[in-house]
């Protein structure tokens, strides 16, 4: 007897070929058959009628940061709402384990300073108790709503073996051996492979770079040496080029790492405007150098605009401006008192406008800010206006305007940027992107950056645009970009396609109406913090290993996820 079957819906498998109307039966968390619709003869436990649904392979976001919400919220919200049923975590060089308890502290500092956790949230959410990799994933075995990978982050690695000297010093050989020990550990007990950061955005706590920014590219070629010992593994980085364009070191280096380990290397995030189309060709230029010199390196871009709200209260893309943190991170009272300097005002717009911004000039657009809350009652009547239009009535220039605004708000003012990007050439390159060889879609940051932006929902975003809205692409085309591609990938066993004896890995979706509702404010985290929340339209039903996690837009709150480790859960893939 079939546990399910899932009748009379469109079948979009996942390959790219043209959708077909079909019957799929599941049994034992595998999918055991497809036939046309009405001629699977053996009975079902749960008959789930799919008339005028598309049933595709659930969704794999390739970058995620999950590491901390997985403690308080297991079924993953929401991800698990927009279709996606595998997720990679652990990116950046950032993860949780193997940590010593004195690291906690640390390590809870670092990560609400680069990744947006509410520190509320991560002293509240967790016990904190674990201390290898392997003691760490065993907190998540049989009680997650997805699936599930892990990489090993290059911060933990250094800060085990280096202490506090893991920040502001080169390891010594001995030390570089040491860590790979505990990377080789690490892997071991279910880690899926390396990542690190060597980009100028990261810095900790105490504002000082991260533990992995203070590594040679020696020490990170070693530590992908490890990673070439071990079946299905992978890496993942960041470094300054990303944001600003590479160097031939930087080019040198990722290629390096692919060819040291033979293993694919991603790197987060592409961005692509027509205003500067010469940094995104160059970018991607680097997947086919490296691969003319025997590596991978595959770029992750999303495909979606997401909107990013900033603050000069508190950490966002702003203080990543050249020179800027000389002000930002100074005590709100000196800030401000700096702020309403008209020298500072000067030198920061012209930082804020120099080559060194890099892609940061994407946020450097002042006039183009949309007023969010505010909190003084000069400010009354402003939400929801453009500074352009306000600097104009004022007669002041518009990045004034802007300080004059959050200054009387004590900097808390909401501010979001309108999108630089949003015109028709640049969605032009972004579809040219999405088809090049080395560019993958992903990047979504999901459980991270909470207060800031929302990521998880690019899949029913992309699938509403591409079959309701600019069409770029078919949306065969699209689920295959969301499900097989990163699937093989990143080797992921039995998974990203409907075929049977495939994982019965799911969602099932209205063409007519899937869609990303708005986003806004939910108080839901540990310690009363709140994130940004973005429910889906039209997902009928989320299905993974067999199980349905998701109905109608609800959890079930049922946990049929795996922990995937190498090897067992993933191939090897090599350039």
């Amino acid at each position: 007897m079939l546990d399910s079957v899932i009748t009379g819906g469109t079948v979009v498998d996942g390959t790219g070929v043209p959708a077909r109307t079909a019957d799929v039966g599941l049994r034992d968390g595998r999918i055991v058959v497809i036939a046309p619709t009405g001629t699977i003869d053996e009975p079902a436990r749960e008959t789930i009628a799919a008339d005028d649904l598309v049933v595709a392979p659930g969704f794999v976001d390739p970058h995620t940061h999950y590491d901390a919400q997985f403690f308080w919220d297991p079924l993953a919200t929401p991800s698990n709402l927009h279709g996606v049923t595998s997720v990679i975590a652990g990116n950046c060089g950032f993860t949780l384990a193997p940590l010593a308890p004195e690291h906690a502290a640390y390590t809870r500092e670092m990560m609400a300073k680069v990744e947006g956790m509410p520190l509320k949230a991560l002293e509240a959410g967790a016990d904190w108790s674990w201390r290898s990799f392997g003691d760490y994933l065993a907190r998540f075995d049989g009680r997650l709503a997805l699936n599930a990978a892990w990489l090993v982050g290059h911060c933990a690695l250094r800060r085990m073996v280096m202490g506090e000297d893991a920040v502001g010093n080169a390891a010594s050989e001995s030390q570089i051996v040491e860590m790979q020990q505990l990377l080789r550990r690490s892997i071991e007990e279910g880690g899926m492979g390396f990542s690190t950061s060597l980009a100028f955005t990261h810095a900790d706590g105490d504002g000082q770079p991260v533990p992995s920014r203070w590594a040679s590219h020696d020490e990170v070629l070693a530590l992908c040496d490890v990673v070439g010992e071990y079946e299905g593994t992978t890496l993942e980085m960041i470094i300054d080029g990303c944001l600003k364009g590479f160097t031939p070191e930087e080019v040198d280096l990722m290629s390096g790492m692919s060819i040291r380990a033979q293993r694919p290397v991603n790197w987060n995030v592409l961005t692509v405007d027509s205003a500067d189309p010469a940094r995104y060709r160059a970018q991607v230029s680097l997947g086919d150098e490296a691969a003319r010199r025997g590596g991978r390196v595959m770029a992750l871009t999303m495909p979606i605009i997401v909107g990013m709200n900033m603050s000069f209260n508190t950490y966002c893309a702003i203080f990543m401006l050249p020179r800027w943190s000389e002000v930002m991170n100074l005590p709100v009272p000196e800030r401000m008192a700096r702020l309403r300097d008209p020298e500072t005002r000067q030198w920061m717009l012209a930082n804020s406008h120099s080559p060194e911004a890099g892609v940061f000039t994407r946020v450097a657009a002042w006039d183009r800010y949309q007023i969010g809350d505010t909190f003084a009652p000069v400010n009354d009547g402003l939400t929801g206006r453009v500074i352009g239009d306000i600097a104009r009535e004022r007669g002041i220039d518009p990045f004034d305007c802007l300080l004059d605004i959050v200054l009387a708000d004590e900097l808390r003012t909401v501010l979001w940027p309108l999108p630089p990007d949003d015109d028709a050439e640049s969605w032009r390159l972004r579809a040219e992107a999405w088809n090049h060889p080395h560019v993958m879609l992903g990047g979504s940051d999901a459980g991270a950056h909470l207060d800031r932006m929302s990521g998880a929902q690019y899949p029913t975003a992309f699938l509403a645009d591409c079959i309701r809205g600019r069409q770029l692409i078919s949306m065969e085309r699209a689920v295959q970009l969301m499900t097989q591609r990163p699937a093989e990938y990143f080797g992921l066993r039995g998974r990203g396609t409907i075929t049977v004896g495939n994982h019965a890995d799911l969602v099932v979706f209205d063409p007519t109406t899937v869609d990303a509702a708005m986003s806004s404010m939910r108080h839901d985290l540990p310690g009363g913090t709140a994130r940004l929340f973005t429910p889906a339209v039209g997902v009928e039903r989320v299905i993974v290993n067999g199980v349905t996690i998701t109905e109608r837009g609800e959890a079930t709150g049922t946990t049929p996820g795996t922990v995937m480790r190498p090897g067992r859960d993933t191939s090897t893939v090599t350039p």
